[in-house]
């Protein structure tokens, strides 16, 4: 059957849905009908009970599923954070998340939740996937298949060659080219597939340009590609920000190529993030004297694709083809009764297991020898009472 793919709620009409683009369609096997468009009133309680305090994006979707809606889940946070010991906590005020819609109507934002209309497909997949994101720009490029260029801020003038080049062969090859508008290699990518459809992931809000001197690329962005973010509105990056940043970046992209990378550069942790996610990494190698490439060849050491061009990219990941809409999801079974004695009981096994070296949560559950639908509820609460710590890639650990 014909399955369209619908643009997500738009801030500069709020108080309507009629500004619902249709982008090609795609012909799929799926039975199901594509995502609903997320009304006014649940797009505002998402946002509050993502802006809430200890609410992270991993938790939202664990209240979402205990509690069937975001109403629900803001309604019961008090009680939740209560039996943690936490009494005087309160959800997001609704004047904060008032203001950040006024901020997004001003700018022209529009907002996408996860699980509704216009959310990015290749997202939707993640554990830790933002549970919202605000987007500038063409919609319609997150319905395209994408590729992530990465690389080093301080980039050489080969890098930066490289990386305009190859990003302009892979947009006329069909692929949308998605980057962080950092300085350097991140910039380089941008410029290249500016005329063929290019995606910015800001680490802080949609609508705070940063690095300042890519002020005029990022409204050439905006206009002829895309900015998103998870951030609120007006959001000033933070260093914390960055790796979060990553994990959508190479989530969105099929592949992600990092071209130059020192030893500990953040384009490691991209790739690092794609391996988790499934995502194919490819590297473009260096000389071995130039401590730019060494993460380069050390990803290339360890199995990573080489790339000279765009047709090893190409062969590596197979050629663009449209993406399907996401099937919504299952719905959860209800979650088992417990006493509060052993609730508390739990809280301290957890707790017990638990240090502030970061454990995979997957892990947590099967040392625990407890059902992950007894455990989850746990593990929230612990974190909204700011014991425990949630980290990218499905880790936690003890808060220090």
């Amino acid at each position: 059957m014909l399955c369209r793919v619908y643009t997500s709620l738009t801030l500069t009409a709020f108080t309507d849905l009629r500004n619902m683009a249709e982008p090609r369609m795609t012909e799929t096997k799926h039975s199901s009908s594509p995502p609903p468009p997320a009304t006014e009133d649940f797009a505002f309680a998402c946002l509050r009970l993502l802006r809430s305090r200890r609410v992270g994006p991993a938790t939202f979707h664990r209240l979402m599923r205990e509690h069937g809606s975001p109403q629900a889940a803001l309604a019961a946070l008090p009680a939740i954070a209560k039996a943690a010991g936490a009494s005087d906590y309160a959800p997001c005020p609704e004047g904060v998340i008032t203001a950040e819609m006024n901020a997004a109507r001003a700018a022209g934002a529009t907002l996408m939740i996860a699980g509704h209309a216009g959310y990015p497909t290749a997202l939707a997949d993640l554990s830790d996937a933002p549970a919202a994101l605000w987007g500038m720009g063409d919609l319609t490029l997150l319905s395209r298949p994408m590729i992530a260029l990465v690389g080093a801020r301080n980039a050489s003038s080969l890098g930066t060659r490289m990386a305009k080049k190859l990003a302009a062969d892979l947009g006329d090859a069909g692929f949308v080219v998605v980057s962080g508008l950092a300085r350097g290699i991140d910039t380089a990518a941008h410029i290249g597939a500016l005329k063929t459809g290019t995606i910015a992931v800001q680490a802080g809000g949609v609508d705070t340009i940063y690095p300042v001197e890519n002020t005029s690329l990022a409204q050439d962005i905006a206009r002829s590609g895309l900015r998103i973010s998870e951030m609120g509105m007006g959001v000033q990056p933070q260093a914390r920000h960055f790796p979060a940043r990553n994990r959508i970046i190479s989530g969105l992209a099929r592949g992600v190529v990092v071209i130059e990378a020192a030893a500990k550069s953040g384009s490691l942790i991209t790739a690092r993030n794609a391996l988790d996610q499934s995502r194919d990494v490819l590297a473009v190698p260096g000389h071995p004297f130039d401590a730019r490439t060494y993460g380069c060849n050390m990803l290339i050491r360890d199995g990573a694709t080489l790339v000279r061009g765009a047709d090893d990219v190409i062969e590596a990941l197979g050629a663009a083809t449209q993406i399907q809409t996401p099937e919504l999801p299952l719905e959860m079974p209800p979650r088992p009764a417990r006493t509060l004695r052993e609730t508390a009981a739990l809280h301290d096994q957890i707790l017990h297991r638990l240090s502030p070296s970061p454990v995979a949560e997957d892990q947590l559950i099967r040392d625990l020898g407890v059902d992950s639908t007894t455990v989850a509820p746990v593990i929230v609460i612990l974190e909204l009472d700011g014991k425990i710590t949630r980290q990218s890639g499905g880790l936690i650990a003890l808060s220090q």
